[in-house]
């Protein structure tokens, strides 16, 4: 089964993970279809209806980000309050989004020990993505396991960059067959 990958990230070119994670995911033709959001709509007027269609056609998502300010990248952000429209994802007749399986693949910019109850920024990232997981479930759509690197911003070596990448692929293939 072939898995949607939704890139946003708002300055790709001087991203060490996205752009990393880019470059393994385009080993994979077969298997993975990039959309990116940030080249797609630079202007951030959303085709709302070709998004859809886009959606429509994948059981397997995953959207890629860096988490930002404890959140989407704005212009994702954006991209679900239009293309996540009642009728169509949500409500009496929004019934397009059912069972495909959703997930999250993030970079993070801070330590993984910051993401603890007792760390700095005092909540965990499950406890961080909460917005996207009632989402999916307002959808009933399937929220799966997130998928990070930590020190995204400037503790992870090239090396472990370049693990990360091979761990996203085998993310990817994990739940792109359940």
């Amino acid at each position: 089964m072939k898995t949607l990958v939704i890139l946003a990230h708002p300055d790709l070119e001087r991203s060490r993970v996205n752009l990393r994670w880019k470059e393994e995911l385009l080993q994979y033709p077969n298997d993975v279809t990039l959309h990116e959001l940030y080249k797609e709509y630079p202007d951030w007027s959303i085709d709302v209806p070709a998004e859809q269609q886009r959606l429509e056609a994948y059981d397997h998502i995953v959207f890629q980000f860096p988490l930002y300010w404890y959140s989407y990248p704005p212009l994702l952000k954006k991209w679900f309050d239009d293309v996540f429209t009642h009728g169509w994802a949500y409500g009496s007749k929004g019934d397009r989004l059912i069972g495909k399986k959703l997930g999250l693949a993030m970079s993070i910019g801070d330590k993984q020990e910051n993401y603890l109850p007792e760390g700095s920024v005092s909540f965990t990232v499950d406890q961080v993505t909460t917005p996207f997981k009632a989402s999916v479930k307002h959808v009933g759509a399937v929220a799966l396991p997130y998928f990070a690197v930590y020190g995204a911003s400037f503790q992870a070596s090239d090396e472990e960059i370049d693990q990360s990448a091979r761990d996203y692929i085998s993310y990817i293939n994990r739940y792109s067959r359940q």
